[in-house]
């Protein structure tokens, strides 16, 4: 249902393939690993997810739809004058959304600072996911974030679509980005593989590759 319905928001549009590129790690997320419902939504002890990856939210959306989050016929107006859902989620307008992104390279800095803060108020139990594109990871502010987690062994998830399309490269691919951090290297198509890398707690903050064929 959920795959239908991405299609049927994304057609031939520009960043098509970045939805499609994310969803099944939200549907393993949102169905197995979140700790969040419509209900809990606003709890101060919920799971939190953020989506760096912002300029593909069609997947984000048909996801929050199924789990109940949004009404389904909000999906029809995606992008339109005055619709809820625009092509950056907003969490101003959208039930669920912990943070509007799509201004790449700030999702993993601002997962740090949400991270860190549930930690300083005591909610030892509560996880803090954030989700990336490889080529983000290309902007600076990144390395500072990832650098910071680990020293300070922050409870902290991030998982990088690997689909091969930064631009700068590094040798030792993405782990070598994330020194100090465990790691789990999934298909990003596999829903076990995607909920054993996320099920991981290492006691320091943890990165899940999940790979991709290359298409953006």
């Amino acid at each position: 249902m959920t795959v239908t319905t991405l299609r049927r928001l994304t057609g031939d549009q520009k960043h098509a393939p970045s939805a499609h590129s994310t969803l099944d790690v939200i549907r393993v997320l949102y169905e197995r690993v979140l700790r969040i419902t419509p209900e809990t939504a606003d709890d101060p002890d919920r799971d939190r997810f953020l989506l760096s990856k912002g300029h593909g939210p069609a997947a984000y959306y048909a996801v929050l739809a199924d789990r109940g989050f949004i009404p389904d016929g909000w999906l029809d107006r995606m992008g339109e004058w005055h619709s809820r859902l625009g092509t950056h989620p907003d969490r101003v307008l959208i039930p669920g959304v912990e943070a509007g992104t799509g201004s790449l390279g700030h999702g993993l800095g601002l997962a740090v600072g949400v991270a860190l803060g549930l930690r300083a108020q005591g909610y030892a139990q509560t996880r803090t996911f954030v989700l990336l594109g490889d080529a983000e990871l290309d902007e600076g502010s990144n390395h500072e974030a990832i650098a910071y987690a680990a020293a300070i062994q922050l409870p902290l998830t991030a998982i990088v679509i690997d689909n091969q399309s930064a631009t700068h490269g590094w040798p030792g691919g993405i782990p070598a980005r994330f020194p100090g951090w465990s790691v789990s290297m999934v298909d990003g198509h596999d829903h076990d593989e995607i909920e054993h890398g996320l099920q991981v707690r290492s006691g320091r903050p943890h990165l899940v590759v999940a790979a991709v064929e290359k298409k953006g």
